[in-house]
């Protein structure tokens, strides 16, 4: 058998010829060898009905492994030929022929060089796409940590709001100043709510463009 890896013909037809040329040797060689038993149980057949014949099943199993063995050697004679043959003119594909798959290398070649960087730049941007998303987990988990404080701190103004009505329903005088305390720092806290908010609305642009 031939020890060219024949690795573009391989390619091209899916399988190595190599592969194609073995299983047709072994296809021949196992309907040589059920010729022989075939021949071999019609002889036995014609020997039953001469009872005088001396030749027993034994001499002619031999001389049937005999004449199997001289086929043989023949055979992979004209088979070694045949194999050269197909292998050459057959399954072979020429050194100026390229396969439709690989013309896109004949219309842009690459040097090693070339490749080698072309590598680098794909690993390169395989970490930058990697930090980005590790930039978005990590806004997404502080958006998602905004939310808490902002629903606690619309709670804490919910609370002020209610105390508010309720000085004013009662007209509690004593309250004034703690009043006015009050709605200074609910104030503050509007205004640190809108500033979360806005927050929020960057966080999810960004992600957006991730």
């Amino acid at each position: 058998m031939s020890v060219n890896p024949m690795a573009y013909e391989a390619q091209f037809f899916g399988f190595t010829p190599q592969t194609c040329m073995l299983r047709v040797y072994i296809a021949f060689q196992d309907y040589l060898f059920e010729m022989m038993l075939v021949v071999e149980s019609v002889i036995l057949k014609k020997l039953d009905g001469f009872p005088d014949c001396k030749i027993s099943p034994f001499q002619i199993r031999k001389s049937t492994e005999k004449f199997l063995l001289f086929m043989k050697e023949h055979f992979d004679k004209l088979f070694s030929k045949m194999e050269e043959v197909l292998l050459q003119l057959v399954l072979n594909i020429p050194k100026n022929v390229l396969l439709p798959e690989d013309r896109v290398h004949e219309q842009y070649p690459y040097s090693k060089e070339q490749f080698q960087a072309l590598q680098e730049d794909i690993r390169q941007l395989q970490q930058q796409y990697r930090a980005e998303a590790s930039a978005g987990q990590a806004l997404r988990a502080e958006l998602e940590e905004q939310k808490a404080v902002q629903a606690e701190l619309e709670k804490i103004l919910q609370w002020f709001d209610g105390l508010e009505n309720i000085c004013r329903e009662h007209g509690t005088g004593n309250f004034k100043e703690s009043f006015a305390f009050l709605t200074q720092n609910s104030k503050k806290l509007q205004d640190v709510l809108k500033d979360v908010e806005e927050k929020s609305k960057k966080i999810k642009k960004h992600d957006q463009l991730l």
